[in-house]
């Protein structure tokens, strides 16, 4: 029997915030209606996350077996690598701006548009290395509008240590964290090496410590797609 495949639409929203007209995809189920509650995924690296990450395909079939929660997906793609760094970067220019956009401009366009449940605990932020860098700390400052982050190979320094550690509402997060043992040197986007693995080990032990609901794993390989595209499986299930 073949599974009935989402739809995923184009859709531009104006961000004060920004200034600029911002692009969104956004995947519905195939049964999708109105009349149903749906929990909302907001994927940072939008394209790469439908692209690469085929996150509509596996929504499709796990929707389909019910084995997830209804699901919206909207993903947010970035222009080109420098549009991604100031937006993502801690010390990116756009990145506090970014983060407001997320809190005070697409949920409540998305709750307006679409019928969510209107909590935080329902709305969940993806990204794959500074794309979870900005997903992690949207949910640290706006807790109560983002209850689930899901972390794939986040670039993680000081600021964000310092921002985990000084956390304090931590029954309201949920988070999934993973990155590759193999992480040691990788080529970021200002053409510098850097060391992935060590910082999010600290990371890792931080939220331990604290009482998140936290879930941790390192992959056998390094900061590529080849190892994000099948850990989607067992984050989405675990998740949602």
């Amino acid at each position: 029997m073949e599974i009935p495949k989402g739809t995923i639409k184009e859709h531009t929203i104006k961000s004060n915030e920004l200034g600029e007209e911002i692009l969104l995809l956004i995947y519905l189920p195939a049964n999708y209606s109105p009349l149903y509650k749906y929990s909302l995924l907001i994927a940072q690296d939008g394209r790469d996350y439908f692209q690469l990450g085929k996150i509509g395909r596996l929504a499709d079939e796990y929707l389909f077996e019910r084995e997830i929660e209804n699901l919206i997906i909207v993903g947010i793609p970035y222009k080109e690598a420098g549009d991604r760094r100031r937006k993502y970067h801690p010390d990116g220019d756009q990145h506090q701006k970014y983060i407001r956009f997320l809190a005070h401009e697409l949920v409540p366009f998305l709750d307006q548009e679409f019928p969510t449940y209107h909590m935080g605990s329902t709305r969940a932020l993806i990204g794959d290395s500074l794309g979870a860098t900005v997903s992690l700390m949207t949910a640290l400052q706006y807790p109560h509008s983002f209850g689930k982050v899901l972390l794939q190979s986040p670039y993680v320094n000081e600021k964000v240590l310092e921002m985990v550690n000084s956390f304090t509402e931590t029954e309201l997060l949920e988070i999934y964290h993973i990155v590759g043992n193999l992480e040691t040197q990788v080529q970021t986007t200002n053409g510098e090496t850097s060391d992935f693995l060590i910082p999010n080990r600290k990371l890792s032990s931080i939220f331990s410590s604290k009482s998140f609901t936290y879930f941790y794993d390192e992959f056998d390989g390094s900061h590529t797609w080849t190892h994000w595209q099948p850990d989607l499986k067992r984050a989405l299930k675990m998740m949602f």
